[in-house]
């Protein structure tokens, strides 16, 4: 091989190397013509919203914030990593509210077919009347007389106590005030050969002893005072 063919050789591949280029800069030409009004467009957008914010941002304020920011970067890295830290958390706790969430709507849902938040609404409502009516005083006061009123009613929890009461409740129903007539003495005589005013008579007699408890009751504090 001569010189000149070699030389030929070497103008044929930097023809190639030329061409390559030729097209590389005809690609970014194009590229730069495609960009240009999108890139114009994008600067003019940028600008007209800076000039929206020109007299709340100066540039003071954006080198003060530059500085807390790095000032604060350890802060920022605690921050992120206690987010990354949350995200962990609802990701372990997902399946789980998966399954309790709808459970506990279920159960809201049956609270409320029940009627129990129309009776909470009504108690709110009875409470405000209270507080109304009241003073906290007053509410106080009464606090301290239920008391020894529990104490009452846990007496009459005895089976007894609501026995005789159960009893007790029956008896208006049983009562026509229309028959009633006046009655002197013979008239009570004569009653009492009625067997249920017999009974009625000892259910009286035996209440009548036992509200003896009453004046014993008495009797005993003033003793003891």
């Amino acid at each position: 091989m001569n010189n000149e063919q070699v030389i030929i050789e070497q103008l044929d591949h930097l023809g190639q190397e030329i061409a390559l280029l030729t097209d590389s800069a005809r690609s970014l030409r194009e590229l730069r013509d495609d960009l240009s009004p999108r890139v114009n467009e994008a600067v003019k957008v940028l600008i007209e919203e800076l000039a929206e914010i020109e007299a709340d941002v100066q540039l003071e304020d954006l080198v003060s914030l530059l500085k807390n920011l790095m000032r604060n970067v350890r802060n920022l890295t605690w921050s992120v990593e206690q987010l990354k830290n949350l995200i962990d958390f609802i990701r372990t706790v997902e399946p789980l509210l998966k399954s309790v969430v709808p459970q506990g709507i279920i159960y809201l849902d049956k609270l409320e077919q029940q009627g129990v938040f129309q009776v909470l609404a009504s108690m709110m409502g009875v409470l405000e009347k209270i507080a109304d009516t009241y003073t906290p005083e007053d509410i106080e006061q009464i606090g301290n007389a239920l008391v020894p009123l529990v104490g009452v009613v846990k007496k009459l929890t005895a089976p007894e106590a609501l026995n005789l009461l159960d009893k007790a409740a029956e008896v208006p129903a049983r009562v026509d005030l229309s028959q009633a007539k006046a009655v002197g003495p013979f008239g009570m005589l004569f009653a009492l050969g009625n067997s249920e005013v017999k009974q009625g008579m000892g259910v009286v007699l035996e209440l009548t002893k036992a509200l003896s408890l009453l004046k014993n009751g008495d009797g005993a504090e003033e003793s003891g005072a």
